[in-house]
């Protein structure tokens, strides 16, 4: 029988962990013709959220655990569960139930007519700010529009991935990425489906501001030039408009007799270069600073517990 591994991340997910189980484990497995391996990523928990795992573990072997000796960061749970999964293919899916597990058998179907990679993108979010709502959409716009992926406009981050895309994940072993963004520039066959990306059940999203900023840092740095060449076009607007500037005073020095003055000017201009200049270099100390990490050659994960594996 054909086997599909559910992946999840947790991070401090106590509350919402036994409903989602609940509501996976009541998919019609048996009608879709597969069993289901569910591989939960504890992403170092500070609450019940182990104790929870660990007790589907030892009431259900199909249940696999891993839990990181600290917090990695859900992509990094993601990647761990992938790489300790031994589906045919695998759902990545959160723990806050915002993406309903009833929407697993709509994702199969494609796989199962030859798709590689299925999304579920989001035609609406639920319980989300018009902020949240406006970032997210500019977000996936510059993505599309400056990046070598090209996500879905409205976002997705819950979908399947065959065997094949998984072992090509395995050989990437990258740490400052987007694991989405990844899968998305890998190419295979995609194809998608819709979906209502609902409200959180409880808790609070863990997905802070700061998260996201370094996701998106992460992204654009990883799948994209466009910060190297904008770099490169500023500099070349300062310095034409400096040669510009030069060319204007020395002509009405030359011509009409009027001297070079203007310090207040001449400060603006030097500060608001030397600010340009610190963005540049800010912007190049990410690229260097990734590369370095890489050359290191960190784990990008560490596991500290095992359970049924």
């Amino acid at each position: 029988m054909t086997r599909l591994s559910i992946v999840v991340a947790a991070y401090n997910e106590e509350t919402n962990l036994p409903l989602l189980h609940q509501r996976v484990l009541a998919v019609n497995w048996s009608g879709l013709g597969l069993e289901p391996e569910f591989v939960y990523v504890d992403d170092h928990s500070s609450d019940g959220t182990s104790d929870v795992l660990a007790r589907f573990g030892a009431q259900d072997p199909r249940v696999k655990v891993l839990r990181f000796s600290r917090n990695f960061g859900s992509h990094k749970a993601f990647t761990a569960g992938l790489e300790h999964c031994t589906g045919d293919a695998a759902v990545i899916l959160a723990a806050d139930l915002q993406d309903p597990p009833e929407t697993i058998p709509l994702l199969v179907e494609k796989w199962q007519h030859g798709a590689r990679v299925v999304w579920a993108q989001r035609s609406d979010r639920e319980g989300e700010s018009l902020t949240t709502r406006l970032f997210s959409r500019l977000y996936y716009h510059l993505m599309r529009r400056f990046a070598e992926v090209r996500p879905p406009p409205k976002g997705a981050d819950f979908l399947l991935v065959d065997r094949q895309v998984i072992n090509a994940l395995k050989a990437a072993p990258e740490k400052h990425t987007s694991l989405l963004s990844l899968i998305q520039w890998m190419g295979f066959d995609q194809d998608y489906i819709e979906y209502t990306k609902v409200a959180r059940h409880s808790g609070r999203s863990k997905w802070t501001l700061r998260k996201k900023f370094k996701l998106a840092v992460d992204s654009f740095v990883s799948f994209s030039y466009a910060p190297v060449r904008l770099m490169s076009a500023v500099g070349l607007v300062f310095a034409l408009s400096g040669f510009l500037y030069a060319t204007v005073i020395i002509a009405r020095s030359m011509i009409h007799g009027i001297p070079v003055q203007g310090w207040a000017s001449l400060m603006c201009v030097l500060l608001i270069v030397s600010g340009v200049q610190l963005v540049m270099l800010g912007v190049l100390g990410e690229y260097l600073w990734r590369a370095f990490d890489e050359i290191r050659g960190r784990p990008r994960y560490i596991v500290e517990r095992r359970i049924n594996l």
